[in-house]
């Protein structure tokens, strides 16, 4: 691989263990969701998210639909959007701790000391992104990205958000570096014109995707690099 402007990197089975937030974050917000909405619910920000659940939802009953759609993982921006504003209460009040591996904060400080612009490209809002690497256990670490792109953009899967994703930085996507674990993710990327690395990690059971460079951690991606 060549040395790249910029990396846009996932978060799930990237930087994160999938374990965390399936285990984690999605249980705290399931839990707190009907609480939550309860005291929020005629803020005109949640009263918006419930009026566009609603709408998606074909008139079925917003919490209805946001708990059946956390069942499926839908990747449904105001179920999104929800999520990171119950899990931002929950880092508020320390009752949440983002966890990173601890092959990433070195890796990424050092591609940041070195210029390499950095950007987080993750179905998770754009705000819950912040979060996890803001109160990550290992210290702040949402310092060193320059961009928090989520489903607003378009589909993971789809080559034209990662074409806009470069427009909006501003950079050709032949000076990305794209990581993530995803193959179908990974495909769209490199279809957009981005270099991609596949994070296969043992402790999230990835399967290889072919087509792609492998790297089992960032330190192995930032090896590749040089």
């Amino acid at each position: 691989m060549r040395q790249p402007a910029a990396i846009l990197t996932d978060i799930e089975g990237t930087t994160t263990p999938i374990a965390f937030v399936r285990d984690v974050l999605f249980p705290y917000a399931r839990t707190h969701l009907p609480a939550f909405l309860h005291a929020h619910g005629r803020e005109p920000e949640v009263a918006a998210l419930l009026a566009e659940a609603e709408i998606l939802a074909d008139g079925r009953p917003a919490l209805q639909a946001l708990l059946g759609w956390m069942d499926e993982d839908a990747k449904v921006t105001p179920l999104k959007t929800l999520q990171g504003l119950i899990w931002e209460q929950g880092y508020r009040e320390g009752a949440l701790k983002g966890r990173v591996y601890p092959d990433v904060p070195g890796v990424l400080r050092d591609w940041h000391a070195a210029g390499i612009g950095l950007s987080v490209y993750s179905s998770g809002s754009e705000a819950a992104q912040r979060l996890i690497f803001g109160h990550s256990d290992r210290g702040d670490l949402a310092t060193l990205f320059g961009g928090f792109f989520d489903t607003r953009v378009g589909s993971k899967r789809d080559p034209q958000s990662y074409s806009a994703i470069a427009r909006i930085t501003g950079l050709a996507t032949s000076g990305f570096l794209f990581l993530s674990d995803i193959g179908q993710e990974l495909d769209a990327a490199a279809a957009a014109g981005m270099q991609t690395c596949q994070l296969v990690r043992p402790e999230d059971g990835t399967i290889a995707w072919a087509g792609h460079t492998q790297a089992v951690n960032f330190n192995e991606v930032a090896t590749l690099l040089r």
